[in-house]
């Protein structure tokens, strides 16, 4: 385990984005989305990417210099084609859209096509609240989830992410895959030859188990909630939404034929559509009500909620966002650690551009 501070991990992600070909504001832009994954603690999002899209880019997969467009639109809706480059670039222009709607017109929702991977939801979403209004960010993944009853990869992790403002109290951020674990928490896992808990994944006969690299034998990760007798349904259901507001409903490629992550495995045969797909909204507060009544209403939610009796052997009950917010403090201060594994992955990366970690 090594520990880097946010410069370092954001000016080395910075010119290997750069070096790929991304322009300035680009290469800004998509560091700062990688690495804010890493210091709000969610390390399978973050630099432990940067080889993937690298893979990705070599494979003609992700256009380095894309041309971002509205192909669709009316007064609060569009469609982006993101022109098949890094989502961390293409998410972030698709949810200035939304914001820009809804700085019009009270909401604004945007489906994207056309992408790639987008990084942590929780981070467009967020953007958002500078403007004190509700984001909300969706994007649908590579098929590795097989449905409630099934031995076949039909789904992604298809991560929900919504970020709502408060007052005095800081904002309630909820950012979680429709998977009992994202695919990068199992990545983690595997690095660390460590087992799975039972639930995440299944075997490929369909039986649960805690091999971590179950996928690569041929076995599919489960919906939220593992098995249809812990709701597996509902999590297979949130995926399927997921799934069609930010593909089908885009243009993008959806259900199993979403592009997948790892750029060795070939694209699927008849694809429809373009890319992966994100849907993105944002909803000015005062479209609904008076923006100053709202914020003392979750002020008055978020801390009847702190103080909700805990259960045994908990000290206290946690408002969604702050893990990740007492993360970055924590990681600001002291550092963010890198696990060896991945600290491989980032030298290699460097040095096939001429970059030092």
């Amino acid at each position: 385990m090594t520990t880097f501070t946010y410069d370092q991990l954001y000016s080395f992600s910075y010119n290997v984005f750069k070096a790929m070909g991304c322009s300035d504001e680009h290469a800004e832009t998509a560091a700062k989305v990688l690495v804010s994954a890493d210091i709000r603690g969610v390390d399978s999002h973050g630099v432990a990417r940067l080889s993937g899209y690298v893979r990705l880019w070599e494979a003609k997969r992700i256009n380095a210099n894309p041309t971002l467009k509205i192909v669709h639109e009316t007064p609060s809706t569009a469609v982006v084609d993101g022109d098949a480059g890094l989502g961390l670039v293409v998410a972030p222009f698709a949810m200035q859209v939304a914001i820009d709607k809804a700085q019009q017109v009270g909401t604004g929702w945007v489906s994207v096509k056309n992408s790639n991977h987008f990084g942590i939801a929780g981070y467009h979403a967020m953007m958002a609240l500078q403007h004190q209004m509700i984001g909300i960010a969706m994007t649908n993944a590579s098929a590795l989830v097989a449905p409630t009853f099934s031995i076949e990869k039909m789904l992604g992790t298809n991560p929900i992410a919504v970020a709502i403002p408060a007052g005095n109290q800081p904002p309630f951020v909820a950012d979680f895959a429709t998977t009992t674990a994202s695919n990068g928490k199992l990545e983690i896992l595997q690095r660390k030859q460590a087992e799975a808990p039972l639930g995440w994944v299944q075997d490929k006969e369909g039986f649960e188990t805690t091999n971590a690299n179950a996928l690569k034998d041929g076995g599919a990760m489960l919906p939220l909630g593992g098995d249809r007798e812990h709701g597996s349904h509902k999590g297979y259901a949130l995926g399927s939404i997921v799934d069609i507001f930010s593909a089908v409903l885009s243009g993008g490629s959806y259900g199993p034929w979403a592009p997948p992550f790892p750029a060795y495995i070939p694209l699927p045969d008849n694809m429809p559509g373009q890319g992966l797909g994100h849907f993105f909204g944002a909803m000015r507060v005062d479209a609904f009500r008076p923006a100053d009544e709202f914020t003392q209403n979750m002020d008055n939610w978020i801390e009847r909620f702190r103080q909700a009796k805990p259960a045994p052997g908990h000290e206290k009950v946690i408002i969604p966002g702050d893990p990740e917010r007492e993360m970055e403090v924590e990681r600001m201060s002291s550092g963010i650690p890198v696990v060896d594994p991945v600290v491989t992955d980032l030298v290699a990366v460097g040095q096939k551009f001429g970059i030092s970690l």
